[in-house]
């Protein structure tokens, strides 16, 4: 599974533009395509996980953002959902590991050696990779933690041998720097669901991302 880039969508935007905007980066090549919604009913989140996984259509690996409760109704209707991405308050990594099963996808936020060391902790095979930030700060998640900037995230990354993937206000002008710190892959958000032409910035971001050099394990 390729980690290079992840969109990671906006729930501040009308659900149709949302649409949009996944349908301009997995046309672009986008790797992961993650569905984080922080509010509505889970009725409503569910929807749109069917909604997406169909626009996906399995060019992207897949994952909603928290909720393995609808990662497993989805596939109870036979919705492709590749997996979940887990924040520090949710479900345990392991317990999510034992419900959704060995190849489903399961990503897990960290940004201090305290989380990292956590993340050791679990037994081989538990995680796919960490979503490490934020790098800058960003209006997508107010209430997160000190930016870590790139050499925050070079130091975190050495520390593992996770996959590590940067997320947190990056730009265009980030990608190779933080490729170089060790980045397996980054997330972003603004990024493209901000853009005026998602679909422009999006193979703007695949022709960095290609061209970056790896750096990953260093």
């Amino acid at each position: 599974m390729s980690l290079q880039l992840h969109l990671v969508t906006d729930d501040r935007l009308p659900f149709a533009r949302t649409r949009d905007v996944v349908a301009a980066a997995v046309e672009a090549g986008v790797d992961v395509v993650q569905l984080r919604v922080k509010g509505g009913t889970a009725r409503d989140l569910l929807a749109q996980t069917v909604a997406l996984s169909a626009v996906v259509a399995g060019r992207a690996t897949f994952v909603v953002d928290d909720r393995v409760d609808i990662v497993l109704a989805a596939r109870g209707t036979g919705v492709r959902v590749d997996g979940v991405h887990l924040g520090q308050s949710d479900l345990p990594p392991d317990a999510a590991r034992r419900l959704l099963g060995a190849e489903s996808v399961i990503g897990w936020t960290a940004n201090t050696p305290a989380h990292l060391g956590a993340a050791a902790a679990f037994p081989p095979g538990t995680l796919d990779y960490l979503g490490v930030g934020v790098i800058r700060p960003t209006s997508t998640k107010p209430d997160h933690p000190p930016a870590l900037g790139v050499d925050g995230f070079a130091r975190l990354a050495a520390a593992t041998p996770l996959p590590c993937v940067a997320i947190g206000g990056i730009g265009l002008s980030d990608v190779a720097p933080l490729r170089a710190a060790g980045a397996a892959g980054v997330a972003v958000v603004s990024l493209l669901s901000a853009a005026d032409d998602p679909a422009v910035v999006a193979r703007e971001l695949r022709r960095i991302a290609d061209a970056a050099p790896v750096e990953v394990g260093r």
